[in-house]
């Protein structure tokens, strides 16, 4: 392994350490507060923390091995998606809006661990193809979910006393992943295909 493979072994796993904390944290927040979007957002940062411990083991691994590693990880990110879509109909039965200042709080650090990862996943997201693409492409969207959680937060305290913002981010949370899944799997079909040829 090469000194820059090594670099982001280290890296991946750092990000998945990170995930892997902070799914802890917001996931009691947003069973505490009945939030869609910060549950949506905690089950992100663990299919995140998954996805990266997977990343870390395949990166040693043959270009075909990586390529069916990285179509793998394209129905992973798609679990968020599905584990939303329940909370909101759940939400939706029941239809209590959260408290915004934790809500947006809790957006504030999930932000916060999502950037760190996304600076440090960002010089490598060129590397090993469709992994460190996932990788990246989950932490920058992740980014913007978080913005949304905040802002979610912001409208509930100030505007709008409902439960719609939360539940219209976490639909905006699982659209994301169902988008972001649909490119990791292309770019994983296309190099299971040159490693064929």
């Amino acid at each position: 392994m090469d000194q820059a493979d090594a670099a982001l072994r280290r890296i991946v796993l750092t990000v998945a350490l990170l995930n892997l904390a902070y799914f802890a944290i917001e996931f009691a927040v947003a069973l505490a507060i009945g939030s869609v979007s910060l549950f949506a957002d905690s089950i992100d940062f663990l299919e995140d923390a998954s996805v990266n411990i997977l990343i870390v083991i395949a990166l040693a691994w043959s270009a075909a091995s990586r390529a069916r590693v990285g179509m793998v990880l394209s129905l992973i990110l798609l679990l968020p998606a599905i584990a939303t879509i329940w909370a909101a109909w759940n939400k939706y039965n029941l239809p209590v809006a959260p408290a915004p200042v934790p809500l947006s709080l809790t957006g504030a650090g999930a932000l916060a661990v999502n950037a760190t990862c996304a600076v440090l996943l960002v010089r490598f997201r060129g590397r090993s193809g469709s992994l460190t693409r996932a990788a990246f492409l989950s932490a920058r969207n992740d980014v913007l979910a978080n913005l949304a959680i905040i802002g979610a937060g912001v409208i509930t305290g100030l505007l709008w006393q409902s439960a719609w913002p939360d539940l219209i981010v976490g639909a905006g949370i699982a659209i994301m992943n169902a988008d972001a899944a649909r490119e990791v799997w292309a770019a994983a079909r296309a190099e299971h295909i040159a490693a064929k040829a």
